[in-house]
């Protein structure tokens, strides 16, 4: 009886190890999604916008964090700088002509860890009809039960850079900075 015990315990066990190094999708939370990109108005300000999540997932397994794969949809309609002129401007054909080009979307092409939780994430933006590769520096935030949903949860930050011009958005460079710089914090949930 003891032998059978045994190895019934060492059957869950070694059933929760499979389960927890499968990797796990995460939709991502819209409401606690920020993408944020900042530039320099002729050296005077850096204003700030930021593009509301339409819908994205994150697939990640911690024993193999370089299988990580992010989709990312962001509906322009909510691109906001809290200057409601400023939102019309960005969105008119001279900037990001929003009518003709509805959305921006990221997809990871690889992930590298770089040690400590933090991992270099190499994807395709596709911006003002134009697709072209940028790399984020991603933190691993916190993986675990959310303690309100009881799901499991992932949260990360990442920052990174792009030149607009080379997605044909190039109107006042070099007066409006042609770099832009991005910082996005977002979390997401497994279903139960």
């Amino acid at each position: 009886m003891r032998t059978f015990k045994v190895l019934v315990f060492a059957g869950l066990l070694g059933a929760a190890a499979v389960a927890q190094a499968a990797p796990v999708t995460y939709t991502l939370d819209p409401h606690h999604t920020m993408v944020l990109f900042s530039w320099s108005h002729f050296g005077f300000s850096h204003p700030t916008a930021e593009l509301g999540l339409g819908q994205g997932t994150l697939t990640f397994d911690p024993q193999h964090p370089e299988q990580a794969k992010v989709e990312v949809t962001l509906p322009m309609s909510g691109l906001d700088t809290h200057v409601p002129a400023l939102n019309e401007h960005l969105a008119k054909p001279d900037f990001l002509d929003s009518a003709k080009y509805p959305q921006v979307t990221y997809r990871s092409t690889k992930v590298e860890p770089v040690g400590n939780g933090h991992f270099r994430v190499t994807g395709d933006l596709t911006v003002h009809g134009v697709t072209h590769p940028v790399v984020l520096d991603a933190t691993l935030n916190k993986v675990g039960k959310h303690p309100m949903s009881g799901k499991q949860s992932i949260g990360f930050d990442a920052t990174g850079t792009l030149k607009r011009s080379d997605f044909g958005v190039s109107a006042y460079v070099p007066n409006v900075s042609d770099e832009i710089s991005l910082h996005i914090t977002t979390e997401g949930s497994a279903a139960k």
